[in-house]
């Protein structure tokens, strides 16, 4: 294995950071480290027909390239921002300690979710959750990243934005008012606070290098959503929740699908030996109640 791994990453501030999350967690184990930012077709601006694995592929594909070229030996990626499925000849040869998983409101000023006017998103998850559980909220197409987002709140332009608690944690952003979204109103998203580490699997050396930083049961919790998400056909263009936890008695798991207004929405949850059998239980439940067909009219409309 080489002296410095060379670690591929988004340019946005907080993939940086996050790369730095990884970085240090393999200081600490006496493995060096480089950082190389990278471009990716997503922050280009490429349209989703040019990426094979679909949206969420757009976000990695210049790393995958690279690491696939060896001028990077591994990646992180914000876990969310990952396919289904990984590439042949590609593993998540770590997953450290998840950070918090859940979605909070960044408000302007103290008040309750009932009486904000105005709530900025562009995620369809986020959206069609917001207005199942309320339909009186008024969603209002928000984008940019989390430094745009909470200026637009601060300006008025939204009352309030959803975030991921991991991202604001992760670029040390304490919002003055913030409240938590729990699982009554929200599901996070597959991988939501996980980072994914990721390297050739014909690199024994690095992969076992990796597997010092692992963390085992937020890495089964990732294998379960991410399971579930295969079995769907689910991606970050659609309304799909999930939220996994490892305990003695097996992984459990939390799932909604929702159409985009939010007028339908199925929840289940379940208990399994495994990643891959929670998933199996889960999906074949949201299936048997028509899941299916509520993703195809959202990836339809």
């Amino acid at each position: 294995m080489t002296d410095t791994l060379r670690i591929g990453t988004r340019r946005s501030r907080l993939a940086i950071a996050q790369a730095e999350e990884v970085a240090g967690l393999l200081a600490a184990t006496g493995v060096q480290t480089e950082i190389v930012p990278m471009t990716t077709s997503g922050d280009e601006g490429a349209p989703i027909t040019d990426a094979p694995q679909g949206l969420k592929g757009l976000w990695i594909d210049t790393i995958l390239d690279a690491l696939e070229a060896g001028t990077i030996h591994l990646a992180v990626h914000s876990a969310k921002d990952l396919p289904a499925e990984d590439d042949d000849g590609f593993t998540i040869a770590a997953v450290p300690l998840r950070a918090d998983p859940f979605d909070v409101l960044v408000l302007r000023e103290p008040t309750s979710l009932g009486s904000i006017s105005r709530i900025g998103t562009s995620s369809v998850r986020r959206a069609a959750q917001l207005r199942a559980h309320d339909p009186r909220l008024h969603i209002v197409d928000l984008r940019g990243n989390v430094d745009t987002r909470l200026r637009k709140v601060e300006e008025g332009e939204v009352d309030a934005a959803v975030l991921a608690a991991a991202g604001l944690a992760r670029l040390g952003i304490e919002p003055a008012y913030i409240q938590r979204l729990d699982l009554d109103v929200m599901i996070p998203a597959p991988g939501q606070g996980c980072l994914a580490v990721q390297c050739l699997e014909d690199e024994p050396e690095i992969v076992a290098a990796l597997a010092a930083i692992d963390h085992a049961p937020s890495h089964r919790a990732l294998d379960a959503e991410r399971s579930l998400m295969w079995r769907l056909g689910g991606g970050c263009a659609l309304p799909l929740g999930a939220y996994a936890m490892t305990g003695d008695d097996g992984v459990s798991l939390v799932a909604s699908v929702s159409l985009a207004d939010g007028s339908r929405t199925l929840r289940s949850d379940g208990l399994g030996a495994d990643a891959e059998t929670v998933a199996g239980i889960v999906a074949a439940d949201l299936i048997e109640r028509g899941a299916e067909q509520i993703l195809a009219q959202v990836q339809g409309a």
